[in-house]
């Protein structure tokens, strides 16, 4: 996965509005309708990022964020919420909550606060199982800057926003040059699934990373296709005179 989200709201229109928005985004969203669901989906999955409604039945906002943060102290928090007052984002964030989001919001708005919220919290994030681990400087793959501390790459003056999934992706291919990385140790480090997912999906974010990072994603350059096999980072060599 690249990063695992509990969504609690109440209310069905806004619940499926916001987890579309997410799962464009690449991100695995596990819902809730009320307190005690989201509780329960927490206890069971650990998920690495929350979106709290602040009123709900059974549990509020406030009550899942007290229960987060005594088992996951590093797990970021978004509280979303109808109610504008400033007590109420006094209260949250005093909570523990990372950031406060008013509704209704656009999808934009929401995507930009995720990932202001992943860059600060990159490190606390619940990445410990992770058998690699986020690089600590900035990396070049051909003409590709990648910087992980911001989530982005540079290619020429163009600043390309990355997802967390993508940053594991291109780390994985540049930590292997010239060799082949197969499918199923894609999906184990940029998914964290021990169990390959639909094949489509892999190729479908190769693809829409292809399209951001290769100055021609009909030939790319940075991540080559091994058919059967994966895909393979080939730095460009000098020939020699």
């Amino acid at each position: 996965m690249q990063l695992k989200i509990l969504i609690a709201e109440d209310d069905p229109h806004t619940r499926a509005a916001l987890a579309e928005i997410l799962r464009s985004e690449g991100h695995s969203v596990a819902e809730a309708a009320d307190g005690h669901q989201a509780k329960w989906l927490f206890d069971r999955d650990r998920p690495q990022f929350a979106c709290l409604d602040v009123m709900m039945p059974g549990l509020s906002g406030y009550d899942l964020c007290r229960h987060f943060r005594s088992l996951d102290p590093a797990m970021p928090i978004l509280f979303i919420t109808a109610k504008a007052e400033e007590i109420d984002k006094v209260v949250g964030l005093e909570l523990g909550a990372d950031d406060y989001i008013a509704k209704p919001f656009g999808a934009k708005e929401v995507v930009a606060r995720i990932r202001a919220i992943a860059r600060r919290s990159i490190r606390d994030c619940e990445m410990t199982t992770d058998p690699i681990s986020l690089a600590e400087h900035d990396f070049d793959m051909g003409a590709l800057r990648v910087m992980p501390k911001k989530l982005r790459a540079m290619r020429a003056d163009e600043m390309i926003e990355l997802t967390v999934r993508e940053l594991r992706i291109l780390q994985l291919l540049a930590s292997k040059p010239g060799e082949v990385v197969d499918r199923d140790e894609l999906f184990r480090i940029a998914w964290q699934e021990m169990h390959p997912l639909n094949t489509r999906t892999l190729d479908q974010t190769i693809s829409q990373l292809r399209k951001r990072i290769e100055a021609d994603p009909k030939h790319p350059r940075i991540i080559q296709t091994v058919y059967g096999v994966g895909y393979r980072f080939e730095p460009e060599t000098t020939a020699p005179k």
